[in-house]
């Protein structure tokens, strides 16, 4: 049967309108190339354009040139012009004199500037055309950011107009640019008001915050009651242009259609559109009741399907008498479906059950062709990249923590405060992940006198980063005043930044002027900053006479700052000091556990790589439980492991019976140790490389990674017992026990070789590098924020001082929520 005209009109003119959102082809450029004289003198009134200054261009600007030139036909298409302008090297005018304004991109209105950019705000297509169509249309959009303000505007919309209600978790992504491209084509009908706050649409009665949302809400009708909100209905599908248009249609189509000819012959805008429509069929005598089941079905399918209101009286067509719904669906040549049901529950099931089946072909036909195309494609294999995607809906709280700029950075540096400063990449994984540990820091950290926690965002102020010498991110370094920088080089984790923070706050070495501040120190009363922090303890001990020793040991401090708790003592009375626990200076006395027994241990290497490292070694427990964190120390001894797998923690009698020969591993060079499977769940994936199947628990191993990969197990029917063990190590010894595994020599590496981001981005004068190779390829993360509030009213070109709100680093960023007045413009 043929299509009826109008519907072949609606589709083409829809489709002519999606084509024309489509990039125009590399060949015809649009990017214009003008000088400033030629750009300022071409600007007509009431038509908007997008400029970016430079003198010339370098590599780092290129891959941003390219994207604009790769918007310059969407953007066309709203009738905004890209034009790229070329600053004389004389010029110092307001944009192309200052190194900070050329690396911003700015938004006119005829002669008005409306609104500046950070470059690496508009990092790709999408970003662009949102920000862009976000910013000529502020008085159009309404931005929300609490639930009061969005009934504020729903309650002034009773009555006279509908609304269209959108969240996206950050700006300048693909669901904000349809969003606004929307907004653009359907703006004078219908009020669009946007979000990007997660507690506002939880306010809202949804529970989803990590996708997209659309809300066409129904306040045109007529008027209602303030306390009422207006009935919504979801968009259900993703949050695209085409989707979003495809919904405004079915919410514009009438409510219920009453039709009086063939339903064969009937074609409704929900047919034309793919859904389904569902027919109540009436007769006189019940009309006014079916037509109130018809609408009352229509609002439970809107957006499902559509409802149309038949009359037995007046359609040709014989109908059988008992059917009272009839289901025709949008493919061609299927024939209707004329049904008996019992009430309207049957009626919207029968809809949704169809729905659900074809939702389950299209995703099946999805699953299969994405299966294929992982088959053809090397997928980055990097956890810490998935894991900040997962975690990218988490809060950051950072109101402990100042952002830095280029501008305060060398101000912080004078503050008598210890400045404890976070350099990061904003576009990096382990920078954004390390970011979280840092917020935890600062919940620690809270209220403690004399440190002053700061980031600063290598990827806006590189100029700063390179005369630090950063050189991979992210890089933690502590200041103060009148000393060297310390480089924090340890484990990302909270605890362990903590202690590296607080350690640092203290001279290393500490020096001690009397013997009775020496003892002290080992009891843990001195300093007193750290009484009450519970960390090993070592003094080193010389004669007045020892001067290169002493020099050598203060250089070793110097080295091992933040990570040890060091004194130094070099009385007149060391001798005594020193017999006080039987050895003789020079010396080192390590006390493990404060107020209880103190170790004392000659210093025969006087080098300060020497001391370095056998102050590291003697720092290492005797009887270690193996973690991810601690494993690296052990593994740089180059010792075998004699290692017990525990699901759970050890017993009582296994640990007094280790720790027998771990005392006499000390002296025989191997590590006994011990690991905790439920605590360390890796420990899985190392028995397994080691055994076909997990072995029954606990269980003893000695691995010698060092020397042919040789796994030995401790006989399972045999007691844990000291001596047992020593009995099984000595036929270890003479070669009697039989290997149960010997591991492989292959090397351990990535499963896909790195991405070479900087020559991938050919930014070879950028002065930063990374080290983080799996993670530097990935694209910038979404913003779960963007910065949508505080749009500033027009002002002009020529007017310095007074533009719209910076937008530096609203995207691509990992935003911390925080309250409006505490709010940083770099985050």
């Amino acid at each position: 049967m043929a299509v009826p005209t109008d519907r072949w009109i609606s589709s083409f003119s829809f489709l002519l309108f999606c084509v024309s959102s489509i990039p125009a082809p590399a060949s015809t450029k649009l990017l214009q190339e003008l000088s400033p004289q030629e750009y300022f003198s071409s600007l007509q009134a009431g038509r908007a354009s997008l400029a970016y200054f430079s003198h010339t261009v370098s590599p780092g600007a290129q891959p941003f040139l390219e994207q604009i030139e790769n918007s310059a036909a969407a953007l066309q298409d709203y009738g905004i012009s890209v034009v790229k302008v070329n600053c004389p090297k004389e010029d110092v005018s307001r944009y192309c004199g200052k190194e900070n304004a050329l690396r911003k991109a700015y938004l006119f209105r005829g002669n008005m500037m409306i609104r500046e950019f950070p470059t690496d705000a508009l990092f790709d297509v999408n970003s662009i055309v949102a920000n862009i169509l976000f910013a000529l249309l502020f008085n159009e959009v309404k931005y929300v950011e609490t639930l009061a303000d969005l009934q504020k505007i729903e309650n002034a919309l009773k009555g006279k107009s509908n609304m269209v209600f959108a969240y996206v978790p950050a700006t300048g992504t693909a669901e904000h640019r349809a969003v606004m491209e929307a907004a653009f084509v359907y703006g004078t009908v219908h009020q669009f008001v946007l979000t990007t706050e997660a507690t506002l649409l939880k306010d809202t009665g949804s529970d989803d915050v990590s996708s997209a949302m659309l809300l066409f809400c129904h306040c045109q009708q007529h008027a209602l009651e303030l306390a009422q909100p207006c009935r919504r209905t979801a968009l259900e599908q993703e949050l695209t242009l085409l989707n979003i248009h495809r919904h405004l249609k079915l919410m514009e189509a009438p409510l219920v259609t009453e039709v009086a000819e063939d339903p064969e012959k009937v074609s409704t805008v929900h047919l034309q559109l793919g859904l389904p429509l569902v027919f109540i069929l009436s007769q006189k005598e019940t009309y006014e009741a079916d037509k109130r089941t018809a609408e009352f079905v229509a609002w439970q399918l809107l957006g499902k399907a559509g409802v149309a209101l038949l009359s037995r009286d007046l359609v040709a067509k014989n109908i059988l008498l008992q059917s009272n719904v009839a289901l025709k669906t949008p493919e061609e040549g299927v024939p209707i479906k004329y049904l008996v049901l019992e009430d309207t529950d049957e009626v919207i099931t029968l809809v949704e059950k169809k729905k659900q089946v074809d939702q389950m072909e299209e995703e099946e036909e999805e699953e299969e062709e994405e299966q294929q195309e992982n088959n053809n494609q090397d997928l980055q294999d990097d956890q810490v990249v998935e894991a900040v995607a997962r975690d990218k809906k988490r809060e950051l709280l950072l109101e402990q923590i100042h952002v830095l700029t280029e501008d305060t950075f060398y101000s912080v540096l004078l503050e008598p405060a210890q400045a404890v400063i976070l350099f990061y990449a904003s576009w990096e994984a382990v920078s954004l992940a390390v970011l979280r540990s840092y917020t935890e820091v600062a919940e620690h950290l809270k209220g403690t006198e004399g440190v002053l926690l700061s980031l600063l965002n290598c990827w806006d102020w590189p100029g700063v980063c390179t005369k630090e010498n950063i050189t991979q991110f992210p890089t933690l370094k502590v200041y103060k005043k009148g000393e060297q920088a310390v480089v924090y080089k340890g484990m990302w984790e909270a605890e362990e930044l903590t202690s590296f923070i607080l350690l640092s706050q203290v001279s290393c070495p500490l020096k001690l002027a009397t013997i009775e501040e020496a003892e002290g120190y080992l009891r843990g009363e001195f300093p007193s900053k750290l009484s009450s922090y519970p960390h090993p303890l070592l003094l080193g001990v010389f004669s007045t006479a020892m001067s290169e020793a002493r020099e050598a040991f203060e250089e070793a401090g110097n080295i091992l700052r933040g990570h040890v708790t060091l004194g130094m003592y070099f009385g007149a009375d060391a001798l005594a000091l020193c017999h006080s626990y039987t050895v003789s200076p020079p010396a080192l006395l390590l006390a493990r556990s404060r107020g209880q027994s103190v170790e004392g241990i000659t210093l025969s290497k006087l080098s300060t790589q020497d001391m370095v490292q056998m102050i590291r070694n003697e720092l290492l427990d005797i009887f270690p439980e193996i973690t991810v964190q601690k494993l690296p120390h052990y593994l740089q001894l180059s010792k075998p492991f004699l290692i017990l797998f525990r699901d759970g923690d050890i017993a009582q009698k296994e640990r007094e019976e280790l720790l027998k020969l771990a005392e006499r591993g000390a002296q025989q060079a191997f590590v006994a140790c011990w690991l905790n499977l439920r605590k360390t769940p890796v420990g899985y994936g190392i028995l397994k490389s080691y055994f076909a199947t997990i072995p029954s628990l606990p269980v003893l191993l000695w691995v010698d990674l060092h020397a042919g990969g040789q796994v030995f197990k401790f006989p399972p029917e045999q007691s844990i017992t000291a001596r047992n063990i020593f009995s099984w190590l000595e036929r270890l010894k003479g070669g009697l026990e039989i290997p149960s595994s010997t591991l492989g020599e292959e090397d351990w590496k990535p499963p896909l070789p790195a991405y070479d981001f900087l020559q991938m981005m050919e930014m070879a004068e950028l002065p930063l590098h990374t080290s983080h190779g799996n993670t530097a390829a990935q694209q910038p993360p979404e913003s779960p924020r963007g910065d949508a509030t505080g749009i500033q009213e027009e002002s002009k070109a020529e007017k310095v001082g007074s533009t719209g709100r910076d937008l530096r680093g609203t995207a691509p960023r990992l935003t911390a929520r925080e309250k409006q007045a505490k709010r940083h413009s770099e985050l």
